[in-house]
């Protein structure tokens, strides 16, 4: 009996009351019912002392893995990682299309690296200074901040690190022209189109601009430049982001007025003028499809495929623009969900590798750095450029007529002017 006592007292000194592990607990009764009565009480308390330092440290480790849970979610809201993926997809396909016929994946997967921080920095900063507004909003209330499950230091050094990590990324190995466009995308998405919420119903067409500049961040990180035939997918997602959020806009009324953001449709009560602006930017996608083939970027399929998708949401958008009831909107802004993945899906896999505009730049840089050798070596780059063009017959058997070549006018003017003629 007294051994028992002093086993049980001995037991009672070692395990905290509150000990959160309550299978660490149990493990230490279960062992210690096999406790012989004829074991010493010092032995007793050493076995009892190893198995509840196992104990607390499996419940130091339970926490750590809590805590790292934790800010891992909070990490997660605060990026709204959704959208800055589809930010990264936006800029990838930017990258494929300014590539040409080789693609550097190494180079592809920096740039989506970089995009991604600077996305996630440019979020975290638009909830730091929306705490107020995002907590008297339904749809926002419980996010990481307004909920206090993490304190503004902490999102604020988190957003600076990420955003500085992200540009610095882009800048080391992409072109300072790539991280150029993400650092003043991120100063106009957080620091303009930001506060342009609380102030003017303009912000929707600048957070249309904003969303246009990755795909021409990733073209930038790719060819080194900005050019014309650049322009296709940062066209289509301005175009597309109009309607996208106007759908949203008149979906979210109510919230959006409690919040105090001045969107576009709480000064449009009857939503005539939210449905009209929403259809002529959907009416402004129609005719991209012709002008990525017209440009030599993609094939004559994404020319019709395109054109019919441009088609569908046009119809989703008149459909709103007829009724004006909350049903039209929503199959409006479900059809701008499916527009974007399926243009940008389409412009890659139709998409021509011997881009005109690249090949001329391309051959522009190569008589550049032919200038001071000799002529037989002009001669032989004369000669491949003529074997490219030769390939490119009709079944008739009469040379293709060329596009016209962007660096043959300024300013390239040494190079040769295009010809014409035909066999």
């Amino acid at each position: 009996m007294l051994r028992r006592n002093s086993l049980s007292f001995s037991w009672k000194l070692i395990i905290p009351p509150t000990s959160p592990n309550s299978s660490a607990l149990t493990h230490i009764r279960s062992t210690s019912s096999i406790v012989t009565p004829t074991a010493s009480t010092s032995d007793t308390q050493s076995l009892g002392f190893r198995v509840a330092d196992r104990a607390v440290a499996n419940t130091t480790s339970l926490s750590a893995v809590d805590v790292a849970r934790h800010y891992g979610r909070c990490y997660w809201e605060l990026s709204k990682a959704r959208l800055s993926m589809l930010v990264v997809a936006t800029s990838g396909a930017g990258y494929v299309l300014g590539s040409g016929s080789a693609i550097d994946y190494l180079g592809l997967s920096y740039t989506c690296a970089g995009t991604m921080m600077i996305a996630a920095a440019a979020n975290s900063l638009n909830q730091i200074f929306e705490i107020k507004n995002d907590a008297k909003m339904k749809r926002t209330m419980r996010r990481p901040l307004p909920s206090g499950r993490i304190t503004l230091p902490h999102a604020v050094m988190w957003a600076s690190s990420v955003g500085v990590a992200g540009t610095a990324l882009l800048a080391w190995k992409a072109n300072m022209l790539a991280a150029g466009l993400g650092a003043s995308n991120l100063v106009l998405y957080a620091f303009v189109y930001t506060p342009l919420k609380q102030i003017h119903p303009v912000n929707t067409w600048v957070g249309a601009v904003v969303g246009a500049i990755p795909p021409l961040l990733g073209w930038a990180a790719a060819s080194g430049s900005i050019s014309l035939n650049g322009m296709i997918l940062p066209a289509a997602l301005y175009f597309w982001q109009i309607p996208h959020f106007m759908a949203l806009a008149y979906l979210c009324r109510e919230d959006y007025a409690a919040g105090g953001f001045r969107m576009f449709s709480l000064a449009d009560a009857s939503g005539h003028r939210t449905a009209l602006v929403a259809l002529r930017n959907c009416l402004y996608l129609l005719p991209l499809g012709y002008v990525a083939y017209d440009w030599g970027i993609t094939s004559g399929w994404f020319c019709l495929e395109s054109t019919l998708l441009a088609l569908a949401i046009t119809g989703t958008a008149m459909s709103f623009y007829v009724h004006r009831t909350t049903e039209t909107a929503r199959r409006m802004f479900h059809a701008s969900l499916l527009y974007l993945p399926v243009f940008m899906s389409g412009i890659m896999f139709h998409r021509l590798s011997d881009n005109p505009e690249l090949i001329s730049v391309k051959n522009s840089e190569a008589l550049v750095g032919y200038t001071s050798t000799s002529e037989a070596s002009v001669k032989e780059l004369e000669n491949s450029d003529q074997q490219k063009k030769v390939k490119r017959v009709d079944p008739s058997g009469r040379q293709r007529r060329p596009p016209v070549a962007f660096a043959s006018v300024a300013p390239f003017p040494f190079l040769p002017a295009p010809s014409y003629s035909s066999y």
